[in-house]
């Protein structure tokens, strides 16, 4: 069976500090300032041998009180810096996934994200702190985030250890769903780019999921889109080769198409990921 969670309450009770530090970036390739959170491990000079979690719409950290979680986790996970890319107004555009728009063009500039992930940002954390190459680099995202999380991990091949998916938007898809020829198996973009790539070996995939996360079911099987979509994602990571051990599900059943039910999830895919000893 693939790793699978219904919640439980966390207990934690020693909170260790997180250092954050607040940085940004010009970007040639979005042609706007970045905004990034940086979450640094506490008591540590040397950030040379960290690894390194990125983390679409970062913004919503704060909101999750994201520095806790982390601090909870300290004695619990191997030493990683996070950063938090906060998004632009221009989100639809810039999350996406590389090489097609969904049906209403949304995405367009996916790939001057991946590009600025690749060219601008990585280079200039390395260069803050003094890091040659990280360990191992690991993406996460929420909802529309996920989506573009989860494909930059796929189409660029050894560059990321795992990569998780909060609710993700894996609906996205190359024609609108009420046309006669819609067939979810032809036209959900994400799946189509699995199904057509190759395995990539010692790649992780977490995924969460709410029952709450909205109400729509396309296919009537009283299932909702969410959890099917993500579901079949799984499918398909399967067929290419992926066992179960690369694949963590984790569905809330009160979990919501929000930041806190998100902040809930995360310690899960971060015990999963980095338990100290791995």
């Amino acid at each position: 069976m693939i790793s699978m969670l219904i919640f439980d309450a966390m207990t934690g009770t020693n909170v260790f500090s997180v250092k954050t530090e607040h940085a940004e970036i010009n970007s040639e390739y979005l042609d706007r300032v970045v905004k990034i959170d940086f979450y640094l491990p506490a008591g540590i000079q040397d950030y040379s041998n960290c690894s390194l979690l990125i983390i679409n719409d970062g913004q919503d950290l704060v909101k999750m009180d994201f520095d806790m979680i982390l601090g909870e986790l300290q004695n619990e996970i191997r030493t990683i810096i996070c950063a938090g890319i906060h998004c632009s107004a221009d989100r639809r555009m810039e999350y996406g996934t590389l090489g097609q728009n969904d049906f209403r063009g949304r995405g367009a500039k996916a790939k001057q994200y991946a590009d600025f992930i690749f060219s601008e940002f990585l280079p200039f954390a390395e260069k803050r702190y003094h890091v040659k190459n990280f360990k191992e680099k690991s993406y996460a995202g929420f909802s529309l985030g996920a989506l573009s999380a989860l494909d930059i991990v796929w189409n660029y091949p050894g560059e990321f250890k795992y990569v998780a998916a909060f609710s993700g938007s894996f609906w996205w898809r190359s024609i609108d769903q009420t046309k006669k020829e819609y067939d979810d198996d032809k036209h959900r973009i994400m799946h189509q780019s699995i199904r057509n790539g190759k395995f990539q070996p010692g790649v992780k995939f977490f995924f969460q999921c709410g029952n709450m996360d909205e109400t729509n079911d396309r296919n009537k099987n009283g299932i909702i889109d969410s959890v099917d979509d993500t579901l079949d994602i799984i499918k398909e990571l399967k067929a290419k080769g992926y066992t179960d051990e690369s694949i963590f599900y984790m569905e809330l059943p009160d979990g919501k198409h929000d930041v806190f039910t998100w902040g809930r999830a995360f310690p899960y895919f971060l015990k999963w990921a980095l338990k100290m000893g791995r």
